[in-house]
């Protein structure tokens, strides 16, 4: 293909997969019975999938699975996570399991303030626009309490609006810094909408003005919520005796606390760790949010700003050991809803909040937290004893079977082999092969 396509939005959705097999492949009678395969044979069902977004053609599967035994608070929870990379939930479960007899996970919202901004430019006197704004700023209240009344009313709202000098940064540059309690939801459409109208305000009042003066120009670029939210923060501590440490792999209980702090500290200073660590981090944040519905481009965005708050990317998990007890823990920014958007319109979505037991938006921050950390716990606890790729590669075991097709009788033999040998994909492939050269 070398030319541009009109109207493609406009084509039905047998057009469009006609016109990408067509295009695209060699053969495309096969490119379209791959496509058509992974279609819901529910048609209501998957209209709805269909609607979520355009130009839908089909569904992409991602495996969703549940981790079991999380301790949190006193309660045991099953967690949903929505992931393709192999070891995550194995992971994260042994971990649930790990700290369930050694107290559990604790957790603690610090905060839930979200953040929007009306970023605008005015070219007069500094004095002159913050006496306006104080003698406007009621008016951002009053003119949005159509938006704001059922959100009150659940015990969310506009917290308050602040207006902010940005000209050190920019020739003329201000904000309207705004921050929002949305409760179950996670509000950025009641956000924006809030923002919009405070634009229109900010513009009106501008215009009808006596203290602004004609020639002095104030101009409203954009009104949109922040996905960084500092104030939005949870978090989540496991703590024990370093006696109380060991287990199969850990046989020298303070030797692993000690190897186990000096591993996070190593990520809190140096950022080529701090990226990698903080993915492991999200492994487990990203599927739990995906699972539940929720903005993983979001909540990955916040974090990764939360992580450089400091002037440099760093760890956003702690350890720490002081009167022989360990203590590891993390606090993150999230900006979650259990209410909206796919919450109400995902079956599977709907099914993984009732796994939750229909948590709050307060109470899935905790569980995502805890899924984070128990992640961040499991990789650091293999890194500093066995490695990462005895566990990691045990689990890809799967995938290269599948990619060779083995039959049942083939998979049998290779994991019995791989038991008591190491797993590369190297070693695999030529196990397989030479199984099959026997075999001919």
């Amino acid at each position: 293909m070398n030319n541009a396509v009109a109207g493609f939005s406009k084509l039905s959705k047998k057009e469009k997969i006609n016109w990408i097999a067509n295009e695209y492949f060699s053969n495309p009678d096969e490119a379209q019975n791959i496509i058509r395969n992974y279609w819901n044979s529910d048609e209501k069902l998957q209209q709805l999938h269909d609607e979520f977004i355009e130009n839908t053609i089909t569904n992409l599967y991602i495996p969703l699975g549940v981790a079991p035994n999380f301790l949190i608070n006193g309660k045991y929870k099953t967690i949903p996570m929505a992931i393709e990379e192999s070891s995550v939930v194995a992971a994260a479960s042994k971990a649930a399991k790990y700290w369930s007899t050694r107290g559990g996970f604790k957790t603690t919202i610090i905060n839930t303030e979200k953040i929007g901004q009306v970023h605008f430019t005015y070219n007069g006197d500094a004095e002159k626009l913050k006496t306006f704004f104080d003698e406007i700023k009621p008016k951002f209240f009053s003119e949005t309490q159509s938006i704001t009344k059922n959100m009150q009313q659940r015990g969310g709202g506009i917290l308050d609006v602040k207006l902010k000098d940005k000209r050190s940064l920019l020739e003329n540059y201000y904000q309207l810094h705004a921050t929002f309690e949305t409760k179950d939801s996670m509000g950025a459409n009641f956000i924006n909408s809030c923002l919009e109208q405070f634009a229109s305000t900010l513009k009106e009042e501008a215009l009808n003005s006596d203290l602004l003066k004609n020639d002095e120009k104030l101009e409203v670029i954009m009104s949109i919520l922040s996905n960084y939210v500092p104030n939005c923060l949870v978090r989540a501590e496991v703590s024990c005796p370093i006696d109380e440490l060991a287990e199969k792999h850990i046989t020298n209980p303070q030797e692993f606390a000690e190897r186990f702090v000096q591993a996070v500290q190593i990520a809190e200073v140096e950022p080529f760790r701090a990226v990698t660590h903080n993915k492991g981090i999200m492994n487990g944040v990203d599927a739990v949010i995906l699972a539940t519905g929720n903005d993983f481009r979001a909540v990955e965005a916040g974090v990764h700003a939360y992580a450089s708050k400091n002037g440099q990317y760093a760890s956003l998990s702690h350890a720490k050991i002081e009167n022989g007890i360990l203590t590891f823990w993390l606090e993150i920014p999230l900006a979650l809803g259990t209410v909206g958007g796919l919450t109400s319109l995902h079956p599977l979505v709907k099914l993984c909040l009732d796994i939750l037991e229909n948590p709050s938006a307060q109470e899935l921050m905790e569980i995502v937290a805890v899924a984070g950390l128990a992640q961040n716990f499991a990789a650091l606890r293999s890194l500093t004893t066995t490695g990462i790729q005895e566990g990691h590669m045990k689990m890809h075991l799967n995938n290269i079977i599948n990619q060779f097709e083995a039959t049942n009788e083939e998979r049998h033999l290779i994991k019995t082999h791989f038991k008591k040998t190491a797993v590369s994909h190297s070693a695999v492939v030529d196990f397989i092969e030479n199984l099959r050269k026997q075999n001919k």
